[in-house]
């Protein structure tokens, strides 16, 4: 069964407890603990002992999986960071960003060479280090995403395949999966209306409401056999209430969970 879980990034301004409840609440079988500088820090790495205890507290008393961990950075420090937290809480994912600048090829390189040594750390604390493609950044379409896969053999590297960037970057993600699926070890996913730079507002990140064909995205996924996790991440949330960002995650767990459900994976 794929399970449906929701980075708590959408829940930024709300403490981790509070993002816990309301995610349990619509539903989901789990957490991506956000960890991310700048934008969300459920997770403070720099503390993660001593909050450990209480994020397993937490997430054990409401029936929730830690699914994995967003990072974001490829910083090496809060990498290591991460991994470790990540084999105290059982996470199984590390989930980031490739940084650097779309087609800029010494970019691209540096980006698979720094991949390259944190999934070989990735691999020593038994997890798995995952990259998605970003629209702007060195790795942002199927083409750059082959070339990370083609140079990283390391069982410990996974792609973590976001339809809304690779549908941002020109491209139909349905047709772009199946690609890449060999070596997709975790989903990002949400919804969003045009081709435009950003995702736009939190509503429009719904799934079911945008522009990207989410159900043949899924059926792909399904008949690829993928068994791990699948994460609403909504960006973007700024001065909403608990009810409007319950909306968002409640909508979306339900029309994937009606999608999945009818192609057997639920």
């Amino acid at each position: 069964m794929i399970r449906l879980g929701i980075n708590s990034v959408l829940f930024k301004e709300y403490d981790f407890a509070t993002a816990a409840k309301h995610i349990q609440l619509c539903g989901y079988d789990g957490i991506e603990l956000a960890a991310i500088k700048g934008m969300c820090e459920h997770l403070e790495l720099e503390r993660w002992r001593e909050q450990a205890p209480q994020i397993k507290a937490i997430t054990e008393e409401l029936g929730l999986a830690l699914l994995s961990m967003e990072v974001a950075s490829l910083d090496e420090q809060r990498l290591q960071l991460a991994f470790e937290a990540a084999r105290e809480l059982g996470i199984p994912n590390v989930n980031v960003g490739p940084g650097g600048k779309s087609n800029v090829d010494e970019d691209l390189s540096a980006s698979i060479d720094k991949l390259t040594r944190m999934a070989e750390l990735a691999g020593e604390y038994g997890v798995t280090l995952c990259v998605k493609a970003h629209v702007g950044q060195s790795v942002y379409n199927t083409p750059t995403t082959l070339r990370a896969m083609e140079s990283i053999d390391s069982a410990a590297f996974g792609i973590d395949m976001d339809p809304s960037h690779i549908y941002r970057a020109g491209e139909n993600p349905e047709e772009a999966l199946a690609q890449v699926v060999n070596r997709v070890r975790h989903i990002h996913i949400r919804d969003c209306k045009g081709r435009q730079a950003g995702p736009g507002p939190i509503e429009a990140q719904a799934c079911g409401r945008g522009d990207i064909n989410l159900i043949d995205y899924c059926k792909v996924l399904v008949e690829s056999g993928y068994d791990g996790p699948v994460n609403l991440e909504v960006i973007g949330a700024n001065g909403h209430s608990l009810a409007q960002l319950s909306v968002v995650a409640a909508e979306s767990r339900g029309y994937l969970h009606a999608v999945l459900k009818s192609l057997g994976a639920r």
